[in-house]
């Protein structure tokens, strides 16, 4: 591995900019990022979106999709190694530098706090997005305003904090691998009572469920210091500790930045199942992020029921919102091929539903088998881990880990790295690799 690095140099009076971020390590999510893309910059134009890439297991043609939309979306590919689980020698389990498939991707969304200048510039705050989110209106003023960018600089912080929106624990599909304290009552979101409310963030100590934000949107102040205070972190945290994580990445950030994060809006990161499970905020002319957390709009085209209604989800009750992901997607291909961006299109079209409605196994692993994940922790007790070898996962949301096979094209993984070096980025940044 690269043991040199070039360090960019980052001048505090510089004046930084505002920007997106996304992670992309598979084709499957080639079409939600691509679509994040054109999205963002039809309602947020002078904004760039960062696309993190690992060109490790993101076949090639998907690479040059990345780079061909970017010069229509005002985007900028940033490829990254994976972030991986450490296995020290003296590890319990034996286990001699391989990790499980599961943690294969989660990690490396931490490659994040590695960013700090892309194109020549300082980035000031950087707000991750999860590659399975939409934009439907504007979601800067609610995010890089002078409120949230008091508290990420605020001196008793140090710079390393956080905002984001709280974790909804209503549980209402009753999902077996929840905490028992998962519930309605419990839901930082249900005493709310119009769209422009926002619920406190508690310490944990005092509010378990009011106290833990959902990393599908994250907002922070790009430094040495806090990617110091992250990987370190991650570094000095036993592995087997990390593996018992049921929801990695955001259990893991839960822990590092325990009462060092401000509300968001729910705005910035509106479940898709919040439409029917909280009314008591939900608007749809409100919603600046959407999160298509479970099952991918792109993997399965609209049905509809006798009534005519749109059904969409594992229950069958996400047709509205998936309609308005195809309706952008429409409108993206429209554009597209207006512009004679042929390979694009061709990649793309390879990782979404086809026209004809039938579904593929490739599409329909997509996110799918999430739900699957209840039936293996039934009867196991919270913490407890799992065998390994009990099924892959392939990747974490909201709602649990994502189970299900490799799709089409993508790559394999190679072996884990232990010990510390640094890499050059070619845009003057150096990130690090475990």
């Amino acid at each position: 591995m690269h043991t040199h690095h070039v360090e960019a140099v980052l001048d505090v009076d510089e004046p930084g900019i505002n920007a997106y971020a996304t992670l992309l390590t598979r084709p499957s999510y080639l079409a939600g990022a691509i679509l994040l893309a054109h999205t963002l910059h039809k309602h947020s134009p002078s904004t760039p979106l960062i696309i993190i890439y690992t060109p490790e297991t993101l076949p090639e043609p998907s690479i040059k999709s990345l780079e061909a939309e970017a010069k229509h979306s005002n985007a900028t590919p940033y490829p990254v190694d994976h972030l991986r689980l450490p296995t020290p020698s003296n590890e319990e389990d034996g286990e001699t530098g391989m990790v499980a498939e599961r943690f294969i991707d989660t990690w490396t969304k931490l490659r994040v706090f590695d960013v700090q200048k892309i194109t020549g510039k300082k980035v000031e705050r950087l707000c991750f997005l999860d590659a399975d989110m939409m934009i439907f209106s504007d979601p800067s003023p609610l995010i890089f305003n002078e409120e949230n960018g008091a508290y990420l600089t605020a001196e008793d912080g140090g710079g390393n904090r956080l905002c984001a929106s709280h974790v909804c624990v209503c549980n209402l599909d009753r999902d077996s691998w929840a905490p028992s304290s998962w519930k309605r009552e419990n839901c930082a979101f249900t005493p709310l009572t119009s769209p422009s409310d926002i619920a406190p963030a508690k310490p944990q100590k005092e509010s378990e469920t009011h106290g833990i934000f959902n990393s599908g949107t994250f907002l922070f102040q790009p430094s040495p210091s806090i990617r110091d205070f992250v990987l370190r972190r991650f570094e000095s945290t036993p592995v087997k500790e990390l593996k018992r994580l049921k929801f990695p990445d955001q259990d893991f950030l839960n822990q590092v930045f325990n009462e060092r994060w401000k509300s968001l809006s729910w705005r910035t990161n509106a479940l898709k199942t919040w439409r029917y499970w909280h009314p008591n905020i939900w608007s749809d002319s409100q919603v600046a992020v959407l999160h298509y957390i479970v099952d991918k709009p792109w993997a399965t085209r609209i049905k509809h029921d006798a009534q005519g209604k749109p059904v969409a989800g594992y229950k069958g009750d996400d047709g509205e919102t998936h309609t308005w992901w195809w309706d952008n997607f429409n409108t993206w291909k429209k554009e597209r091929e207006s512009q004679k961006e042929t390979d694009l299109l061709d990649t793309v079209a390879k990782y979404v539903a086809g026209e004809s409605g039938e579904e593929s196994e490739e599409m329909k692993a997509i996110g799918g088998g999430a739900q699957d994940f209840a039936k293996k922790w039934e009867g196991r007790k919270d913490g407890e881990d799992k065998k390994e070898g009990d099924e892959e996962s392939f990747g974490q949301g909201p709602h649990g880990p994502i189970l299900r096979k490799p799709v089409l094209g993508e790559r394999g993984h190679g072996r884990v790295v232990r010990g510390r070096g640094q890499r050059a980025h070619p845009n003057g940044m150096s990130y690090m690799e475990p």
